[in-house]
C-alpha cells in the first residue's frame, strides 16, 4: 500500500520536506537569537545609564571605541575649540530646534564633536553662542557616531554651510579641516543660553519595534515547520486513501463524457484493425 512512496513523485515531496523543516527551525532560532541579544544589548545599556551619574568620568583615550557598555558614560578630554556647526531638526522637550556642535582640537591632531547644548527654532549662526577660547576642559557622555534615520537623525541633504545632519565621522571628514574621531559628546552642562542634549540609548539596543519585529519571525518559522510536517502527512493520508479505495474497487465512474469518449474509442478500434 506504501509502495507509492519509492515513486519519483514522493522522493521529490520527501527530499523537500528533509530539506525545509530544518531550514525552518534554523531560522527561527536565529531569530530568536537576535531578539535575545536585543534583551541583553537592552539590559547593558540600562545598567550603563544607571551607572553613568554616580562614575567619575575618565579620559576619552580610555572609552574608545564606543560600545554599549561605554555609550552614555562620562568622558573627559582636554584641548581647544576649532570650528562650530549646527544639527538641524532636533527635538528636545517636545520642542524642534537644533544642536550647536563645536569640534574640539585634543592632543595628537584629532578633533572630538563636542554639543555644546540645544536652542530652539531654525538653525541660525547667529544666535548660537561662540564657543570659549584658550584651552578648556570638557566633561560629558560618550556617544556613538549617528546613523541617518536613526533617533530622530535627519537623512536630508543639501543643507547650508555650517550645518550637517548627522554627528558622524563621516559626515564631517568633509566638513572640517581635521581627522574627527568616531564618537562625540554631549555636554553634562550646557553653555550660556542653551540646553544640555540628554544621551540616547545605542542603536540597535531598545526593546522597540524591531525586536519584537525578531520575536515574531520566530513564530512564523516555527509556524511554517509545522506547516510543512501537516501537509506531508496530508498527502500521505489521501495517496493511502486512493490506493485503499483502488484495490477495493472504489474510485468514481469517469464522468459521462469521458465515458462516451471511451465507448467510441472500443467501438471504432475493432473495425480499423478489421
Amino acid at each position: 500500500m506504501y509502495r507509492f512512496l519509492l515513486t519519483p513523485r514522493w522522493w521529490g515531496i520527501n527530499v523537500f520536506v528533509l530539506l525545509a523543516i530544518p531550514f525552518c527551525v534554523f531560522m527561527g532560532s536565529w531569530q530568536l537569537g537576535r531578539f535575545e541579544d536585543r534583551v541583553q544589548d537592552h539590559r547593558t545599556a540600562d545598567k550603563a545609564a544607571s551607572t553613568a551619574e554616580t562614575d567619575p568620568a575618565r579620559p576619552l583615550a580610555e572609552m574608545l571605541p564606543v560600545t554599549t557598555e561605554t555609550s552614555g558614560r562620562q568622558a573627559t578630554a582636554k584641548g581647544r575649540y576649532g570650528k562650530q556647526l549646527l544639527v538641524p531638526g532636533r527635538e528636545l522637550d517636545g520642542r524642534r530646534g537644533y544642536y550647536v556642535l563645536t569640534l574640539l582640537r585634543v592632543d595628537g591632531g584629532k578633533a572630538l564633536p563636542v554639543v555644546r547644548g540645544w536652542l530652539p527654532g531654525d538653525a541660525d549662526p547667529a544666535k548660537a553662542p561662540a564657543a570659549p577660547g584658550g584651552e578648556v576642559t570638557v566633561t560629558g557622555a560618550l556617544q556613538a557616531s549617528e546613523s541617518p534615520g536613526s533617533n530622530g537623525v535627519s537623512t536630508a541633504g543639501g543643507l547650508p554651510p555650517g550645518q550637517t545632519a548627522a554627528i558622524s565621522s563621516a559626515s564631517l571628514v568633509n566638513l572640517v579641516p581635521y581627522a574627527p574621531y568616531d564618537a562625540w559628546i554631549t555636554l553634562a552642562e550646557a553653555d550660556a543660553g542653551m540646553k544640555a542634549v540628554p544621551p540616547t540609548a545605542p542603536q540597535n539596543t531598545g526593546l522597540d519595534l524591531k525586536a519584537f519585529q525578531n520575536l515574531g519571525y520566530t513564530g512564523e518559522w516555527f509556524v511554517f515547520a509545522g506547516f510543512v510536517v501537516f501537509m506531508w502527512f496530508r498527502l500521505l493520508r489521501r495517496e493511502v486513501e486512493f490506493a485503499r479505495d483502488a484495490e477495493l474497487g472504489l474510485l468514481p465512474d469517469p464522468p459521462a463524457g469521458q465515458q462516451g469518449n471511451d465507448d467510441a474509442t472500443t467501438a471504432v478500434t475493432p473495425s480499423a484493425t478489421a
